[in-house]
């Protein structure tokens, strides 16, 4: 069978920031009437590589061809004018215009400077007709319309605007499972017209449902280019992550089985939030640590936030040494002697203008109340205690936190924690984007939290990590609780087959 020549070929494709390489020598091919799904975990170069078809981003190395002729977008305008058309999670269209003035932004008829709001409103439901749209209300606003919705609006704006690719990025993370089914209706009928469309997912179960190829990338390079049908969910998961399935991943040896008997500090009996994790059970016992696995977009940090209290559940329940709790806001979770550190240390974690001292003080002063103030002697005599103990490199307890290396920004936001006296304490991806060194560290004082009885939850996208950490495993796939293991049945391969989910020969 002779294959359709591409309609998109991005050759040797380089990127880089001061001190980061984001793309080194990417290759994409798309042809017309394909679905392509581009994955890839956090870092992967998915974001750059598509900031740089749209213009977003400028290429410093490599080709762009479309339809055959080089192409070098320089803004997203540029882009959309050679035929590219993307349409993102988070709509990026006029909420407060009307569905019809969307799809026609910038091409509305009129004469004299007068819209013709009769063919405005003629055209765009001809528009949305095309992709069996009908019931879309054309006059009613944008913003009063579901996710879902303004994402078919965009779809039917790409559409009008003549696009020849069609990139969505993330479109299905908020919706259900009928929102869902209904997009793909809508891809496969663009599919059929001759489009090209680039699928970006962290959602394995639907890239088998609905494209045809797989690009895949890997700390900004290129891993391969796969037949959907060809590759195996577990080989896919073994190229996203980076490593073949063995069980040679060594575990630590202080750690001990996890104890059945040991006191429940929180059980999770059904806790969800819709489109965002399906009810969830988790039980997280005195030194235990519990790891939580799963690809990008699984539902892990979901899970915590909802424990923490960041986001409000729907249904379900939460118990706290027994007794049933509400945990509305994360100021609730640290009463009830719970900690979390975030996996954004930057955005979420530190505040870079203030000090190591102010740091590490923030949650317990939090705690006490505004009427209860540590004293400036007790602030020192904590934050002195926590620089010996976990060896925080610092010239001094005033040092700007922002000048620390990121494993000590680390080490201030765990000693932040256990100022507190947790019970619990959620660590999500604790030893991102720090030193082997520091890493070592930071993995040592995990266990040295389970020793002293404190429940850990440990979130890593890393598997050798996981294995090496904990006593117990909760795997989660497609915002779903899957399994859950214990002791010698923490194996990267047992996990990876888990996570990949579906048949092997799928």
């Amino acid at each position: 069978m002779i294959q359709p020549a591409p309609l998109l070929q991005m050759r040797g494709i380089g990127k880089y920031f001061p001190g980061v390489v984001a793309l080194a020598g990417v290759d994409l091919t798309v042809r017309a009437s394909e679905i392509h799904a581009l994955l890839g975990e956090n870092g992967a170069g998915k974001s750059t590589l598509i900031k740089v078809l749209t213009g977003v981003y400028q290429m410093d190395d490599g080709q762009i061809l479309l339809d055959g002729k080089s192409i070098r977008p320089t803004t997203p305008k540029a882009a959309e004018e050679a035929g590219i058309s993307t349409v993102y999670q988070e709509v990026n269209l006029i909420p407060a215009l009307s569905v019809a003035e969307n799809i026609g932004l910038g091409r509305q008829p009129g004469k004299l400077g007068f819209l013709n709001w009769r063919a405005l409103r003629r055209h765009a439901r001809e528009v949305l007709a095309r992709l069996d749209l009908q019931n879309i209300d054309v006059d009613a606003e944008l913003g009063s319309l579901s996710v879902a919705m303004q994402q078919m609006v965009a779809i039917a704006r790409s559409l009008d605007m003549k696009a020849k690719l069609l990139i969505l990025d993330e479109p299905t993370a908020s919706l259900d499972e009928k929102e869902v089914a209904d997009l793909f209706g809508v891809m496969r009928r663009l599919r059929d017209e001759g489009l090209g469309i680039i699928f970006v997912t962290h959602f394995l179960d639907q890239v088998y449902a609905i494209t045809d190829r797989i690009t895949v990338l890997r700390n900004g390079a290129l891993v391969g280019e796969y037949r959907t049908a060809e590759l195996p969910r577990l080989q896919l998961v073994s190229r996203m992550l980076g490593r073949e399935v063995h069980d040679n991943a060594p575990r630590s040896p202080d750690l001990i089985a996890a104890d059945e008997s040991a006191p429940r500090i929180v059980e999770a009996k059904g806790i969800t939030r819709r489109n965002a994790i399906a009810p969830v059970d988790l039980t997280l016992r005195k030194g235990d640590i519990t790891g939580l696995a799963g690809l990008l977009g699984s539902g892990r940090t979901e899970t915590a936030r909802l424990i923490f209290g960041i986001d409000r559940r729907d249904g379900g329940e939460l118990l706290v040494r027994g007794k049933p709790v509400e945990i509305k806001s994360p100021r609730d979770a640290v009463k009830h002697g719970f900690a979390f550190c975030s996996e954004d240390r930057k955005i979420e974690g530190i505040l870079p203008n203030l000090s190591v001292r102010e740091n590490l003080i923030f949650a317990l002063q939090a705690k006490r109340g505004a009427w209860k103030t540590l004293s400036r002697e007790e602030q020192m005599s904590l934050c002195n205690h926590y620089i010996s103990a976990l060896r925080i490199k610092t010239a001094n307890t005033e040092t700007p936190i922002r000048n620390l290396s990121g494993g000590n920004q680390q080490k201030v936001l765990l000693a932040r924690w256990l100022a507190t006296q947790p019970e619990l304490i959620i660590l999500d991806e604790p030893t991102r984007g720090i030193d082997i060194g520091a890493r070592a560290e930071i993995e040592q004082l995990i266990h040295k939290l389970r020793a002293e009885g404190i429940a850990v939850m440990l979130i890593s996208s890393e598997i050798e990590e996981i294995v090496r950490n904990s006593t117990r495993v909760v795997i989660l796939r497609e915002r779903r609780k899957t399994g859950e293991v214990m002791g010698d049945a923490i194996e990267p391969s047992r996990l990876m087959r888990a996570m990949a989910g579906g048949h092997e020969s799928t």
